[in-house]
């Protein structure tokens, strides 16, 4: 007897799932600063930390996509809830740097998982046309679980809390996602052919697939290099941190609580164009602005980034619809890779403004933000070229509403 499909269970699972990731995420940003002094540890081996985070997470992510269609969702999702509980465990019995990055890893891992299984899980449960919807939807809980974590970890901070304490805040989420999953039944592909492997790599040679893999490699580095560093580079700007964290990730949740209609009336193109200029104006904000302006430049921030990873997850499975699972988890990953590739340099850069500031003299507070600002500097180059790139997308592929990009067929896709 063939067991019913709960999509309700199975989407409200991915949810949990993707808010123990954004739980990772932003918990780990704040606590940064308590690692650093515990173990002695410099922004750049904070940054090759931060890099492990992000290096499982695509590993997983491409092995994931691989496999999705041969062993399913629910065994991926198992090895997540393992990933995460070692990754738990191992940090908070951490006892210095290589402790930390072996634990980071797997927590990076699991969060790959979470991607490899539940993208192409929520495609194959909906419509084309719910798609961006539920999509958005899914997504909308990594920047309300990054809300939820900032404020958390704010507060268990100010309280006195270590960052052990901290952590143990993770399994609650883990736990939760392990249950909904558990004895459910999963969807199958609902496209012809996608469960073939060399369909999906020929579908992801096209010219198409290949531009929207590098936009993506600049598109994530763009959401995660300023966020990820939050706690470090705005440490002396006048506002607080973790506050600019939560509002950043509060307007990327509702945000993307409206992804569907918004792609609707601009366009897949056209809210990615317009995301990158915002990304760009909020960034250049950041990098210039003290005190109470921060708050503002986190909203046009989070503006800017908010519909990034489900509109370009939304594209591929809409306009390169061959590539399946393994088409999506590529995209994701190698987002995930390139922030990864990153993070160390990000560090190296702050490492390099402040010794260059403390050489001209400056000292204390003034220092660290005039360092923390010449790194969002740099950072602002990123959008710069998305904006570019964007435009070429506009003019070589189009910006079909979502009834249109439902009747694009495999053949049509543009080529170069």
């Amino acid at each position: 007897m063939t067991q019913t499909i709960n999509s309700g269970r199975l989407f409200n699972a991915s949810c949990l799932a993707i808010i123990t990731t954004a739980f990772s995420f932003s918990i780990r940003a704040g606590i940064l600063p308590q690692l650093g002094s515990e173990f002695g540890l410099t922004a750049e081996q904070l940054g090759f930390i931060n890099s492990m985070f992000f290096f499982g997470f695509p590993i997983s992510m491409v092995i994931g996509g691989i496999v999705y269609h041969s062993i399913g969702p629910k065994i991926i999702m198992q090895v997540a809830v393992v990933a995460h509980t070692l990754g738990i465990l191992l940090t908070i019995y951490a006892g210095g740097y290589t402790g930390l990055l072996v634990s980071t890893f797997f927590i990076g891992f699991g969060n790959g998982c979470t991607e490899a299984a539940c993208n192409p899980m929520i495609a194959d449960m909906y419509t084309s046309n719910k798609l961006n919807k539920m999509l958005g939807r899914f997504h909308m809980w990594f920047p309300g679980g990054i809300v939820i974590g900032s404020l958390i970890s704010k507060f268990m901070t100010s309280a006195g809390a270590s960052w052990q304490t901290q952590i143990w805040v993770l399994m609650i989420p883990t736990v939760i996602y392990a249950f909904l999953f558990f004895g459910q039944a999963f969807p199958r592909p609902k496209v012809e052919g996608v469960t073939s492997l060399s369909k999906n790599f020929q579908a992801m040679l096209t010219p198409l697939y290949i531009y929207i893999f590098c936009c993506m490699a600049l598109t994530a580095i763009t959401e995660f290099g300023p966020n990820q560093w939050v706690s470090v580079v705005l440490s002396s700007s006048g506002a607080d941190a973790m506050l600019v964290l939560a509002l950043t990730f509060g307007v990327m949740t509702l945000g993307r609580l409206f992804t569907g209609p918004v792609v609707d009336r601009f366009g897949q193109t056209g809210v990615l164009f317009g995301g990158a200029i915002l990304a760009a104006i909020g960034i250049y904000m950041f990098s210039t602005v003290t005190g109470p302006i921060a708050y503002l430049a986190a909203v046009i921030f989070g503006l800017g980034v908010c519909f990034n990873w489900p509109i370009m997850i939304g594209f591929v499975a809409q306009r390169v619809p061959l590539s399946g699972a393994l088409g999506m988890s590529i995209i994701g990953g190698v987002g995930m890779l390139s922030t990864s590739i990153f993070q160390p340099f990000i560090g190296r850069w702050i490492d390099s403004a402040h010794a260059e500031y403390a050489a001209k003299g400056v000292t204390g507070p003034a220092l660290e933000l005039a360092a923390g600002q010449a790194t969002l500097s740099t950072m602002l180059t990123f959008p710069i070229i998305l904006i570019v790139l964007f435009i070429v997308l506009w003019f070589w592929a189009g910006n079909p509403k979502t009834g249109s990009v439902d009747e694009i067929k495999v053949a049509e896709q543009p080529q170069l």
